[in-house]
């Protein structure tokens, strides 16, 4: 008896890249792999979508569209290439209108796309209706979503095999038309009992004939077991990576499931050891100069309880590097687990998983719900569709009070409809007063990617990709070996002895003191009665509002910071003539830096 086909999606391209390298890695560093993967037998790949979006204009000043282009070529014609798109939101952490739903459709189609891959975080059936349609309108293959996690202990209502049955009986009611069906895990923290009896589920429901299949990471480490457990329900598919960015935050590495089903009935893509061998070398020789995060190999324990996705892991985590505050992640991680229990348990994937840890981050910089994060408060309040279970009381009048917005039931997408900033006349207006030309592709990287996406558009893109050569420098001496470093927040002088091919530690001394004055501004709140404007955290300086000479208002916002995907307004202490700004635009300030002085 024949081994039953499974086909295999390789993701390395673009949830290997988004997971380990939070989507930043070079078009033409990792080309050279596709060819190498194509010559493997891999004919179906994961090659933009998602975060490879926007990351390409906001850290790689590169254009998705270009790259996609290149990808087709490298693939070949036959190659089914695919996106990922999250429904109305496609690829972006807003909604969209339906003007920019359906050009997200015909874009991707005309840049190579095969088939969209299309979710809801909500489950909220209506937010993918609209989208659904024009996928099939322009051409395109419909994989169509049900989004899964585990619940943190003692919750329930939603997240297990009942609910997602409900979930993909509305789909089929709804008439939304699809190619195939896709169970999609980010946080990888389903265990596999509910896996096999999610795909037996469906499988009951869906006939013989239609393509059902399961999407997971490692992070909980549990991705092999649920992969078998799906097999053996009924899969017909299953997504995997290839060696340097499988396993740990992204999906199981090709190899390992092709070990992990050694005896079984099961064809894996007709893929064999020795080519995907070859083809890994080539990748990782692509990537060796590559800054590997350490949480990006890792299977964590604490993930079960406030579920993170691998893709968004690793790209909140690089974000906090950028910005000097690594050492809040744990903390932020543990206090996901009251966000998800309060937030009505939206799925912990993109853009839920960012909402989820913007409030989570703004409980660990600002105290427990002192401050709502927009995307979070948004979502309890409605303004995404409806999430699978209400939302707790007292944190949805939070939001209503702080975002000075009243809960909704209206359709998301009406809503954005209804928004004149999201429609294509209100984007071609800005390109035309920033003389670019309004192009289709032009048009949807500014309603994507609204200032980054312009500053790219007139070439002032930066490139921010973390690579070995550039963090590692080689190190510098004096004539005396002696060195002084910074341990905690205290000053070391340290003294070391030449050896044959490494350095022999001599000595560790305190520093002194230094006995000049300390004249320097202290870290002041931004609203306290000072002439002096500090940032209330180390983030990124996103606009600088006020001019010198500019008469400003107690209260007034002078400067916004950003940091994880978040504005933070910096508002003036007291009233006063701006006398001197200390920052530019794009520059990184640490907790309590001086902004702006007033007189």
């Amino acid at each position: 008896m024949a081994k039953k086909f499974i086909d295999i999606m390789d993701t390395t391209f673009r949830d290997g890249f988004q997971s380990v390298f939070g989507a930043r890695v070079l078009m033409n560093d990792f080309l050279p792999a596709v060819s190498a993967a194509k010559e493997a037998g891999i004919n179906h790949f994961e090659f933009g979508g998602g975060a490879r979006f926007q990351s390409l204009y906001f850290y790689l000043n590169e254009d998705a569209f270009t790259m996609m282009d290149k990808f087709r070529e490298a693939a070949g014609k036959d190659a089914n290439l695919q996106t990922l798109s999250r429904g109305v939101n496609t690829v972006t952490l807003d909604t969209g209108s339906r003007e920019l739903i359906d050009m997200h459709a015909k874009l991707f189609a005309k840049h190579g796309t095969t088939t969209i891959r299309n979710f809801d975080a909500l489950n909220d059936v209506k937010n993918l209706e609209y989208s659904a349609q024009r996928i099939k309108h322009h051409g395109l293959k419909h994989e169509v979503v049900v989004t899964m996690m585990d619940l943190p202990p003692n919750c329930v209502g939603a997240h297990d095999a009942e609910f997602y049955e409900k979930c993909l009986r509305e789909i089929l009611d709804s008439g939304i038309e699809f190619d195939s069906v896709c169970f999609k895990d980010a946080s990888g923290t389903s265990s596999p009992e509910k896996v096999y009896q999610t795909i037996k589920m469906a499988r009951r429901l869906l006939g013989d004939n239609v393509h059902l299949r399961l999407h997971t990471h490692e992070t909980a480490g549990v991705s092999i077991a649920c992969y078998l457990a799906a097999l053996e329900a009924g899969a017909d598919g299953i997504d995997l990576a290839a060696s340097p960015v499988s396993g740990g935050t992204s999906q199981p590495d090709i190899l390992t499931m092709l070990h992990a089903v050694k005896g079984k009935d099961y064809d894996l893509g007709g893929l064999e050891v020795d080519k995907i061998l070859k083809y890994e070398d080539v990748l990782h020789d692509c990537l060796k100069d590559y800054f590997m995060p350490p949480e990006a190999t890792q299977v964590s324990p604490l993930i079960p309880f406030s579920p993170m996705p691998g893709g968004a892991l690793t790209a909140n985590t690089q974000m906090m590097r950028d910005n000097n505050i690594l050492d809040k992640f744990p903390a932020v991680i543990k206090a996901m687990r009251e966000v998800v229990e309060k937030g009505g348990y939206g799925t912990s994937v993109t853009p839920v998983s960012q909402f989820y840890f913007q409030q989570a981050f703004n409980n660990v910089m600002f105290g427990p719900w002192k401050k709502i994060a927009e995307g979070y408060g948004k979502m309890v309040l409605g303004y995404f569709g409806k999430t699978p279970v209400t939302p707790s009381a007292d944190i949805v009048e939070l939001a209503a009070k702080q975002l000075n917005l009243e809960p909704t039931t209206a359709p998301a997408i009406d809503i954005a409809d209804q928004d004149e900033t999201k429609s294509i006349a209100y984007t071609k207006a800005i390109l035309e007063k920033e003389g670019i030309e309004a192009t289709e592709e032009n048009i949807f990287i500014a309603a994507a990617c609204k200032e980054k996406g312009i500053a790219y558009l007139k070439g002032e893109g930066k490139v921010m990709v973390r690579k070995n050569s550039d963090i590692i420098k080689p190190a510098t001496k004096s004539g005396s070996n002696q060195f002084s470093v910074t341990v905690n927040g205290h000053n070391y002088n340290v003294e070391v002895a030449d050896g044959f091919d490494n350095f022999t530690l001599k000595s560790i001394t305190p520093a002194k003191e230094s006995s000049q004055p300390k004249d320097e501004p202290k870290a002041v709140s931004s609203t306290g009665a000072s002439n002096e404007i500090t940032a209330t955290m180390s983030a990124g300086v996103f606009k600088i509002l006020v001019n010198i000479g500019d008469s400003v208002k107690a209260g007034q916002i002078v400067v916004i910071l950003e940091a994880m995907k978040m504005e933070i307004p910096i508002e003036a202490g007291c009233d006063g003539e701006v006398e001197e700004i200390l920052i530019s635009q794009g520059q990184t300030v640490e907790d309590g830096q001086l902004l702006v002085k007033l007189k």
